[in-house]
């Protein structure tokens, strides 16, 4: 999951990636710290990486739209990334 996802943020290096994981966008690295300053949400981490926690911030799918918002109103640029395949048919990471 984490290679699919920085595959898709090399692509994409100057927005915050909201990337879909079930009911929620997950942004991880310096996008969940920049996104959890400007948006007032916790800053917790998933996995490790180089024995590291990697830094991580979400929000529910539900209230996105509320968080986008605030986001471009404050000059951010963001991206969404989906999931489109089903993840109970998935093998590996779902496709996006």
């Amino acid at each position: 999951m984490m290679q699919q996802y920085l595959g898709i943020k090399a692509r994409h290096p100057d927005v915050l990636l909201f990337y879909r994981m079930g009911d929620f966008y997950e942004l991880f690295y310096d996008d969940a710290r920049r996104a959890a300053e400007l948006m007032d949400i916790a800053l917790t981490s998933r996995g490790q990486s180089g024995g590291e926690p990697i830094p991580m911030a979400g929000v529910p799918v539900r209230a996105v739209d509320n968080y986008l918002g605030r986001l471009v109103r404050l000059g951010e640029s963001v991206a969404i990334c989906e999931q489109i395949g089903d993840p109970k048919a998935s093998k590996g990471p779902v496709a996006r």
